[in-house]
């Protein structure tokens, strides 16, 4: 887009009030959202207070950011460059709320810091479940209307524990200063109730928040959202309610469906789709009962939504023929995904079931293979930070989070440099996956992190804990290569497409999508979007630009080719599909 659009322009333009926008998928929301937030800032011109765009991941934020100094490199008034913060919720509830001030009501005797799991201490904070005990990083927390309630996944459902129980294992965390991802949202809900003058000072400093995505607000979230709009703070927000697809945390988008129908907020909605072709967004429509128009024509080449019936044992060759589909149709390999409805069978059709090894052996091994099977660097360095600070004696609080987050934690910038180096360069940090587990791998790996912890005391004075040997064990490896140097070299010589989850995917556009589906995911797709299960199946269509393939079972493929084809899927011939 290079212009806005008459319906974005409504939107850019509004009287600074609260606002709900309802966008449909590819929708140009964050075009819009940058454009909206540089005009408010206009609008409010002089006034002290910031004006907030959050959002819920880094990827959204950082588009948010470039797409915002792009929009003003040539405005010379301070106005639009000054006074605006573009941030996760998390960190700006973290920035503003936890860390300087919510101590006092966790009943710590320091500031609050950030617990990833593998902390050595966080072995007594270990919660009982009807299975066996767990890490308190699993603990997630939710507000409805009996008040605060603690729960855990356990296969794609949420169970709910005892609450006096969890309550006093979490408020034993706090008072050490700690918490999870998760108990960071409540102690921040739990500070604001509590300390009413921080609460005003926030909306003081931030008058007016927009808050994008907001259909994966969940309710912790939204208790705090609530808690600020109480205090005079003007929030709108912007999403897409068919896109709720985290329903463990309340997120469903029954917030956002509902936050346009209160007295003084402004409801919009964006209903042109500049991502998908027609064929795409006819099914897109049907699936949702939403009459959204497309933006673009269909091109000369393969496009479309088809559907393509796949055996269990064939799910290989199955994304041999999509790779092979999109090359045909003339689209991009690297912006294309095959997406799955769960984590394991994503790792299972990326070669990626895990390493050998035990504990911490077992995690570097780990990043070994995400290293130089699948080129993810960032994903290794996560797992050898913490690794290198389950290794140390008595880290520093927050340590695992001040490496792997910089952009949170600036001043970690020296360590977090040694630890990179060590990642990144097998022959003289983390060995190469090619050499044998536990001849030849092991002791390396044993010789270079001794080098490293060396380093890590004499550059900063921190010391190693005692039994390195037994921490860095060779239990559980292989007397063969963790990778065979013949699969890396097919990895090198056939790009491989990217398989991953449909969470993982979401706020993308993509080339081409191949949703692997089993009976059940289809079906609820096929049912619409009143389910979490069918709106993930719905985020999965509308990732696609282009070309969308659904695979559904072979043995259920005469039950669903009637609904298939009634809501707008082709089957697919087989010159297109050769499985």
């Amino acid at each position: 887009m290079i212009q806005p659009s008459d319906e974005q322009l409504r939107i850019i333009g509004a009287p600074v009030a609260p606002m709900s926008v309802i966008a449909c998928a590819g929708s140009g929301k964050t075009f819009t959202a940058v454009r909206r937030l540089a005009q408010m800032r206009r609008q409010l011109g002089d006034h002290r207070g910031r004006v907030a765009l959050l959002s819920f991941s880094n990827v959204a934020v950082d588009t948010f950011r470039r797409e915002y100094q792009n929009l003003i490199q040539d405005t010379s008034s301070r106005v639009v460059h000054d006074r605006v913060e573009i941030d996760t919720l998390d960190t700006f509830i973290t920035g503003n709320v936890l860390r300087p001030h919510a101590y006092r009501t966790m009943g710590a005797q320091q500031a609050a810091f950030l617990v990833m799991g593998g902390e050595a201490f966080l072995g007594g904070f270990r919660f009982q479940t009807n299975t066996y005990p767990r890490e308190i990083t699993q603990m997630q927390v939710g507000i409805d209307n009996n008040g605060v309630y603690f729960c855990y996944s356990d296969n794609d459902g949420a169970r709910r524990l005892d609450t006096a129980q969890a309550t006093r294992l979490v408020h034993r965390l706090g008072q050490v200063g700690a918490y999870t991802h998760n108990l960071g949202r409540y102690w921040c809900y739990r500070t604001l109730a509590e300390q009413p003058g921080i609460l005003r000072a926030l909306v003081h400093r931030y008058p007016h928040i927009l808050v994008d995505e907001a259909q994966d607000i969940g309710t912790v979230h939204q208790a705090i959202i609530e808690q600020l709009v109480g205090a005079g703070c003007q929030v709108s927000l912007i999403g897409d309610p068919n896109q709720g697809i985290y329903e463990f945390a309340g997120a469903n988008g029954a917030f956002l469906k509902r936050y346009g129908q209160r007295e003084g907020v402004n409801s919009l909605r964006l209903t042109r789709n500049f991502r998908s072709v027609p064929a795409i967004l006819d099914l897109a429509n049907r699936l949702s009962t939403r009459a959204d128009t497309a933006n673009r024509r269909a091109p000369d080449t393969t496009h479309g939504a088809f559907f393509v019936p796949y055996r269990n044992a064939e799910r290989e060759n199955l994304v041999a023929a999509f790779q092979a589909a999109v090359l045909t149709a003339d689209l991009k390999l690297e912006r294309s995904a095959v997406l799955c409805r769960g984590r394991d069978m994503a790792d299972k059709l990326a070669g990626n079931e895990g390493a050998p090894g035990q504990g911490i052996v077992k995690s570097l091994a780990q990043a070994s293979i995400l290293r130089d099977r699948h080129q993810d660097y960032l994903g290794a360095f996560k797992l050898v930070a913490t690794g290198i600070v389950g290794l140390l004696a008595n880290p520093p609080q927050g340590l695992v989070a001040r490496l792997t987050q910089p952009a949170r934690y600036p001043d970690g910038r020296a360590l977090r440099r040694l630890v990179w180096a060590f990642t990144r360069n097998p022959n003289s940090g983390l060995p190469a996956t090619t050499l044998t587990g536990d001849t030849q791998w092991h002791p390396l790996l044993l010789e270079r992190t001794r080098t490293l912890l060396a380093q890590i005391a004499q550059d900063h004075g921190l010391a190693s804990a005692d039994n390195l040997g037994n921490k860095l064990a060779r239990r559980g490896l292989p007397n063969a290569p963790l990778i065979a140097a013949a699969d890396l070299a097919a990895n090198d010589e056939v790009p491989r497409i990217r398989v991953d989850t449909v969470h993982q995917a979401k706020g993308e556009s993509l080339d081409a999508v191949l949703y692997l589906a089993n009976r059940e995911h289809t079906n609820a797709l096929l049912a619409g979007v009143d389910t979490e299960v069918g709106r993930i199946g719905y985020v999965a269509v509308t990732r696609a630009r282009n070309l969308l393939w659904l695979g559904v079972p072979a043995n259920a493929l005469e039950e669903l080719r009637p609904a298939l084809l009634a809501q707008g899927f082709q089957e697919a011939g087989a010159a297109m599909v050769q499985v």
